[in-house]
């Protein structure tokens, strides 16, 4: 087993472990998380696909300024995490594991960009709530949902999909993955395909 697979293997391994208790479902979380109840699985489908450029944007961050896609051109694999809202269960813990697997993300020369249509005051409040997280974490709120829009992944209720897309350093699009709203995608998974892209 490679280095890679081991610390993989051992992050999946302990985020399953722990996230019961880390985050949506902690002590720390009780009374704020809002449960929608179950969901229709996925409600949009995006246009684009594997190979296409990937649509620009540029976004404010929680942490202040603005983040663009095209920053990341010719420098960085890029991992867009869209998520539905913050203070809901499954959100709450499905970014959380990106920390854990930060090194793996960083070994591979790739960053993740968090992209909610929350107001930046809720991501805020919300990130610091879950201890903070290494990536930008950016506001898709005004025009609301412009930029879920632009991927495909914007429902009718005015909410992203959960959607990951991977865009490689020349801003081409090497996966996407709409998943079902009421769970986590796999972060073995993800993790498999930036490994793809290289350095």
């Amino acid at each position: 087993m490679t280095r890679t697979a081991s610390v993989l293997a051992a992050s999946v391994a302990a985020f399953f472990l722990v996230a019961s208790t880390c985050h949506g479902a902690s002590e720390q979380f009780r009374g704020k998380i809002y449960n929608p109840g179950r969901l229709q699985a996925v409600e949009s489908k995006t246009k684009l696909k594997i190979g296409m450029t990937a649509p620009d944007f540029t976004l404010p961050a929680v942490s202040g300024g603005t983040v663009s896609l095209r920053e990341f051109r010719g420098k960085s694999n890029v991992v867009l995490s869209f998520v539905p809202a913050a203070w809901t269960p499954v959100c709450s813990d499905q970014w959380p594991g990106y920390n854990i697997a930060k090194s793996l993300f960083e070994e591979h020369n790739a960053v993740v960009l968090g992209i909610s249509v929350d107001n930046i005051p809720t991501l805020y409040a919300w990130t610091q709530e879950m201890g903070g997280l290494w990536f930008p974490v950016l506001s898709d709120f005004w025009p609301h949902g412009a930029v879920a829009r632009k991927y495909g992944v914007l429902r009718s209720s005015g909410v992203a999909e959960r959607a990951l897309f991977v865009i490689d350093k020349k801003g081409k699009i090497r996966y996407i993955d709409v998943h079902d709203i009421n769970s986590r995608p796999g972060l073995e998974v993800l993790i498999k395909e930036v490994q793809k892209l290289g350095k």
